[in-house]
């Protein structure tokens, strides 16, 4: 079944209606500064369309992962005042999600206003595991709408979410899929079900575990799957290698052989690097040394040695496979991409990405932040997925609650 979009719901007509938003506007901060409002940008569209139709928006949405109660490092009031910042309508920020800050504020909005509610999660009722306790929740979210309401979700960021504001609020109010979820959705089923070849999906971050339904499910997808990060360790102790101090999860070196070997079999190559930038110890002033992949306890620091990103010339190699690909999918930098020393591993990708005319996908989490963090053109990628583990989720084959949630409402 198909979800009913913002375009529907525009067509109906929404001046002077209360319309409710998920956004997702979960942004890295630097104390009370928004660090990388990639997410809040893109959340403008759908929030520009609808205060310019003359609806009386309230958005929810969480920042971070507070107890189910108010903690002032996790209110969304830095993320609400840089919505203000970027955009052309008003925008009030409640304290409360859905007290009398909340209310009082609600049903003072005038057409094409917009009202950001406290940090949804600061209840905890948004994510609890009682049903009951979420339905009650969403029905006081729902009556912030008064009459004539009606619920958006644009918030691709948490629909793997089973919360009160993804999910429980679809059965109290007419539901309609934004704009942003809807083309999250449309590209990931592209890079799913018909991918134009070669494809080639290139991983990263810390820890293979995080990724292991994602390898799972596209070994038989992918032409060409490329390993970086942290998780790139894990791979190279699998095939024999010592790692000296690199991150290192053994407990799924059986799991990661089982993956290698299955490739063999039908013919996905798994690409792991042929040299690693090791270093003293992790920061900015450690010393460091390009060594072969196969080498690490060789160098200057022995079996101390530790690995921060993939060497050049696996970043030259991931590069020109990135260049002969026709569909690309990146998740997680090459290495500690912050960090200059060890950023090249994760800039020769993107510089791949940027120059090719494949389609593209940057996997959301880290790997956008690090297209902006290292000052790259967000227009000369294909799509910046705003999803992080919604996406990878969507990519193992699971059903993501928000989604169904909005299928035939």
């Amino acid at each position: 079944m198909t979800s009913h979009t913002l375009d529907d719901l525009l067509a109906d007509g929404v001046r002077g209606r209360h319309v409710l938003v998920r956004s997702d506007l979960n942004v890295p901060l630097d104390g009370s500064t928004v660090a990388d409002d990639g997410r809040v940008r893109a959340s403008l569209p759908v929030l520009s369309k609808l205060s310019d139709a003359g609806a009386r928006v309230i958005v929810m949405a969480h920042l971070g992962r507070p107890k189910g109660s108010p903690e002032p490092k996790y209110s969304i009031r830095p993320a609400a005042d840089r919505l203000a910042e970027l955009a052309h309508f008003d925008v009030a920020v409640a304290q409360d999600v859905v007290g009398q800050s909340a209310r009082q504020l609600a049903s003072g909005l005038a057409d094409g206003q917009i009202l950001v509610l406290e940090n949804v999660r600061f209840d905890a009722r948004e994510t609890s595991k009682d049903d009951s306790e979420r339905v009650a929740f969403a029905a006081e979210l729902a009556a912030l709408t008064g009459e004539n309401g009606a619920y958006v979700d644009d918030a691709f960021g948490a629909v793997h979410r089973r919360h009160a504001s993804v999910v429980d609020i679809t059965d109290v109010l007419p539901a309609y899929q934004g704009d942003l979820v809807r083309t999250e959705v449309e590209v990931l089923h592209q890079l799913t079900e018909a991918p134009k070849r070669p494809y080639v999906v290139v991983l990263g971050g810390s820890k293979v575990s995080d990724k292991l339904a994602v390898i799972d499910n596209l070994l038989g997808r992918a032409d060409h799957l490329l390993i970086g990060g942290g998780m790139a360790f894990t791979f190279l102790k699998a095939m024999g290698h010592e790692v000296g101090k690199s991150l290192l999860e053994a407990d799924q070196l059986e799991t990661v052989r089982g993956y290698l070997s299955r490739a063999k079999e039908i013919g996905c190559d798994i690409i792991v690097p042929t040299d690693v930038v090791v270093a003293s110890k992790f920061g900015a002033d450690a010393e460091h040394e390009v060594l072969p992949a196969d080498g690490i306890e060789s160098g200057r620091f022995g079996d101390t040695g530790l690995g921060l990103d993939i060497g050049p010339a696996s970043g030259e190699a991931f590069a020109s496979y990135i260049r002969s690909a026709n569909t690309v999918f990146w998740n997680g930098p090459m290495g500690v991409f912050e960090i200059e020393a060890f950023a090249g591993g994760t800039r020769a990708v993107a510089q791949a990405l940027a120059d090719s005319e494949a389609f593209s996908v940057v996997g959301g989490g880290d790997s956008a932040a690090a297209v902006r963090t290292l000052g790259f053109d967000e227009d000369d990628f294909g799509h910046i997925s705003t999803g992080g583990g919604a996406s990878l989720e969507y990519l193992e084959g699971k059903e993501l609650p928000g989604l169904t949630a909005l299928e035939g409402k």
